[in-house]
């Protein structure tokens, strides 16, 4: 028998669901910080085994909506809870659930009936102190791979069966994202995780150029933040921050595409661009 379906990876903000995802998959699809909320668009990671494809759909974090991007974010978790055929919750296992969160988790049990779709409740960063004591069908942890074994098998078991090959991508795939959506998001990822604290999670990353050209492909891109003063921040003294952003990218962008990158980076300030829908739509990697 064949096994092919989907699994919607749903979870509040920097509950590890990027982490896992890319844990399963083995290859990184989706951005990983420690800030919250830096997944935005729905990422499929794709696991293919022998006679078994599990398409992951990476939603981002629920939370109450606040402007444009926040809604175009909530519309995501919706229309990603409609197609899929088993539902991953994840808890961060570092912290206590609120209120807002038990009632999240009841609230995706009752729809989950209605669908008559299974509900996994998983709490993540087991290898970390643990204060978390909601009751959870398992406990895994992405970084050591704790349980993650047990939880995938778990998984596969729900999914779809079929008696002939009905698999969605070509087994060649992880990710349904193009080349240059994953360059603008490791892109994104590293200048999060080496600015830190220091800019708030509200950049994005847009392309000005992507030329393939033989042996080598020039991509120049816009790393566009909200405010002025986080424009010298992103800089760094004598452009060195943007460099290090910069190199970090590179070098992943020449291992996924196997060739030479020349890569340039530019800051520019847009202070609105997360409410006016059409930036928000402009500035999402397709």
């Amino acid at each position: 028998m064949y096994k092919c379906g989907y699994v919607g990876v749903f979870g509040r903000p920097n509950a590890g669901k990027s982490t896992l995802v890319n844990a399963l998959v083995g290859e990184q699809v989706a951005i990983v910080s420690a800030k919250p909320q830096t997944t935005r668009d729905n990422i499929l990671g794709i696991v293919n085994k022998d006679k078994v494809q599990m398409i992951l759909v990476d939603t981002p974090g629920i939370h109450h909506s606040k402007n444009q991007l926040d809604k175009v974010m909530m519309k995501n978790v919706r229309s990603a809870m409609a197609g899929v055929d088993v539902i991953l919750y994840l808890i961060d296992g570092t912290f206590m659930p609120d209120q807002e969160e038990i009632e999240h988790i009841a609230h995706i049990k009752e729809e989950a009936v209605k669908e008559d779709l299974p509900v996994l409740v998983v709490m993540t960063k087991k290898d970390k102190p643990c204060r978390n004591t909601h009751a959870c069908d398992f406990y895994v942890s992405a970084m050591t791979g704790e349980n993650l074994q047990k939880l995938e098998e778990k998984l596969i078991s729900l999914l779809p069966a079929s008696k002939e090959k009905n698999f969605v991508y070509d087994e060649g795939y992880f990710t349904d994202k193009s080349v240059r959506f994953l360059i603008a998001e490791k892109i994104r990822e590293q200048a999060l995780n080496i600015l830190r604290k220091e800019v708030p999670h509200g950049i994005c990353v847009v392309f000005e150029k992507f030329e393939e050209k033989p042996n080598i492909v020039v991509i120049e891109a816009l790393v566009i933040c909200e405010e002025e003063r986080h424009k010298s921040i992103i800089l760094g003294k004598g452009g060195e921050t943007i460099k290090k952003i910069g190199q970090a990218a590179r070098v992943y962008a020449e291992e996924l595409l196997a060739t030479k990158i020349l890569l340039k980076l530019f800051v520019k300030t847009d202070k609105n661009w997360r409410d006016r829908p059409d930036k928000v739509a402009s500035y999402r990697m397709d």
